[in-house]
């Protein structure tokens, strides 16, 4: 769908965009091909897209995958997605809101694979849900804000690191990404876009209530970034178990999350869960 067609089809039926929704529709024919060549995908392949938009995204979808999935919130919007895809018998279309969905109904997406432009303002909240199912999918190929896309790919010692680094990279190992400029959608988003892609780790770190356990550790260490995880855990676990975890997995008392890695916050994990 080009960028005159999108415009003409919101013209017909006077539809203005919700900046509210997120609504800056990627229309760059490279860019999409780029997005779903991340994607890898075969006609055995089942796909679930968040935020179609005027489908764009989703007719490249249609057309190599085995089957849709795509959850659109606006309600106009998806009554055009209706019309355009009526012959796509492989394509499911849902109007819901794909975070609530998600909460809501949860299920196995193990056998899926999310690609999508996200909804800014909702993409972390969404990529954390899936992330912390039992059965999340096997590969993520999103596009998000910047600022997010980096957060999701940081490393210890750098600003963007923290709690959504961890929470997605304990299931998912970032793999590649690529900016796309603003022009590139329409209307021309205030922020800087990025494509990412994850791979779901073959073999999880941890079990699903370990997870659990992670995620409260991860959130409380970095819920203070200026007090050392030492004494924000002790706060949790007591003084005497959370020194008994630190000597075990040889993380010194003054470390600050920051500068913790993914495997150590895992370890850490597993001696406060044994004891």
């Amino acid at each position: 769908m080009k960028l005159s067609e999108m415009k003409q089809v919101l013209a017909e039926r006077d539809l203005r965009l919700t900046k509210s929704l997120g609504q800056n529709f990627l229309h760059d024919g490279n860019q999409l091909r780029r997005i779903v060549a991340a994607a890898e995908l075969t006609g055995a392949d089942r796909v679930l897209e968040i935020g179609p938009g005027l489908g764009p995204l989703t007719e490249l979808l249609v057309a190599q995958a085995g089957e849709v999935i795509a959850i659109e919130k606006d309600r106009r919007l998806n009554e055009i997605l209706q019309q355009r895809f009526a012959g796509a018998d492989h394509l499911t279309l849902r109007h819901d809101d794909a975070l609530e969905f998600l909460q809501r109904e949860p299920r196995d997406w193990s056998d899926f694979k999310l690609v999508a432009n996200l909804p800014y303002s909702v993409g972390s909240r969404i990529l954390v849900e899936l992330a912390q199912t039992n059965g999340c999918p096997e590969r993520l190929v999103v596009t998000l804000q910047s600022e997010v896309a980096r957060r999701l790919v940081a490393r210890p010692g750098v600003k963007d690191y923290g709690l959504l680094s961890l929470l997605i990279q304990l299931r998912y190992e970032p793999r590649a990404w690529f900016k796309i400029p603003p022009g590139c959608f329409f209307p021309p988003p205030e922020v800087g876009s990025t494509c990412v892609t994850l791979i779901r780790r073959r073999q999880p770190f941890l079990n699903h209530e370990q997870s659990q356990t992670f995620t409260k550790i991860v959130k409380r260490a970095f819920s203070q970034r200026r007090k050392t995880m030492f004494k924000l855990l002790k706060e949790d676990w007591g003084e005497e178990k959370t020194a008994d975890a630190f000597r075990n997995t040889k993380l010194p008392p003054q470390a600050r999350a920051e500068s913790v890695g993914l495997e150590s916050f895992v370890r850490l994990t597993l001696a406060l869960a044994s004891t």
